[in-house]
């Protein structure tokens, strides 16, 4: 499809949905990516739905009716890349969990990339699943996520359904729970420490087990991450399926006109 002037608002529509979700994507949000080349990939992007999205009469009047479209496709754009970018966070999550039960949890570092503090375990791990996403080519799937979304409904054509509420709930249901099956390893060994440090206790009192239990669980915990670091790919894998499925519920969550 050729490139006409009368068609430039809904053409500018189109580049409002992908640049809100460059804006909330996972690794294209990141700050230290310069705002141009947000703006660039963005420009590309929406040069390339150009091509196959088919034009389609807008319905809206006046200035604000159009305000009103631009409004409706950056929430298309900002709800995909937000839930999408959800999803990596989770083994963050994961990694503050353990970094409680290790006793690293006041050991927090700014990260540069999101602008937030994050623990040592929560960072390491975030840093290789945005690897593991990048060698396995996972972010040309969130790419194509957005540019998936004229096939389900056409610009101006979303409507905002209950079914996107449910899809929220049911993500931070399983967002705690997928955190907390990561974390299930450290959280046994833990456990048994705290059952020997107790027997202990009760057998020779006076021992400080508080100095002991510390510089103990912080040995056996980075041991422990040790071990598990091999299934790393079997959790990159698990959180890119759950990715898939919440951008799937999310087509489903908005109804065409």
């Amino acid at each position: 499809m050729s490139f006409s002037v009368e068609h430039l608002e809904f053409y500018l529509l189109i580049l409002i949905r992908i640049s809100s979700f460059v804006l909330a994507a996972p690794v294209f949000s990141f700050q230290t990516i310069p705002m141009k080349v947000k703006l660039a990939l963005s420009i590309v992007l929406s040069i390339v739905a150009i091509q196959v999205v088919p034009v389609v009469g807008l319905d809206y009047t006046g200035i604000i009716g159009y305000s009103a479209l631009v409004i409706q496709e950056s929430l298309v754009g900002l709800v995909l890349g937000f839930m999408c970018n959800a999803c990596i966070f989770i083994v963050s999550f994961a990694g503050q969990l353990m970094d409680i039960e290790i006793g690293l949890s006041m050991a927090n570092m700014f990260d540069p990339l999101t602008r937030i503090q994050v623990s040592v375990t929560g960072n390491i791990y975030n840093y290789l699943l945005m690897l593991v996403m990048v060698v396995t080519n996972m972010h040309h799937y969130v790419l194509r996520a957005i540019l998936d979304t004229f096939r389900y409904f056409n610009v101006g054509r979303a409507v905002f359904t209950g079914n996107l509420v449910e899809t929220a709930i049911d993500f931070m249901a399983n967002y705690f729970l997928i955190g907390f099956r990561i974390v299930l390893p450290v959280f046994a060994c833990m456990l048994v420490i705290n059952v020997v440090l107790g027997v202990l206790t009760r057998a020779a009192p006076q021992m400080n087990m508080f100095v002991v239990g510390l510089q103990m669980k912080v040995l056996v915990g980075i041991l422990i991450l040790l071990i598990i670091l091999p299934t790393l790919p079997m959790v990159t894998n698990f959180v890119f399926d759950h990715m898939k499925e919440v951008v799937l519920q999310i087509y489903n969550s908005f109804t065409p006109k």
